[in-house]
């Protein structure tokens, strides 16, 4: 029964710790994601990518090398604003 405990409070510890860094993140969307977001909306080549608190600010060029800034929300992935 000994050899049993000691492996599965390891297991548990582990289990725990695990769930716990899954929380770090707070639910916020990756910036691929809000890259992928961003080239949806005709992104082609990115200059600048900065998180801003609450939201994902990237710059770039278009297909036809005009400028484009696309916001993108961090919780949601919404798409907050584009200027072009």
């Amino acid at each position: 029964m000994r050899k049993f405990i000691l492996p599965m409070i390891v297991v548990m510890t582990l289990g725990i710790a695990t769930q716990a860094s899954a929380y770090d993140s707070g639910d916020l969307i990756s910036m691929q994601r809000a890259l992928a977001i961003a080239t949806d909306l005709g992104l082609v080549t990115v200059s600048h990518t900065e998180f801003a608190g609450y939201e994902w600010q990237i710059e770039g060029r278009d297909i036809q090398g005009q400028y484009i800034e696309v916001d993108v929300d961090a919780r949601t992935g919404a798409v907050l604003n584009v200027d072009r």
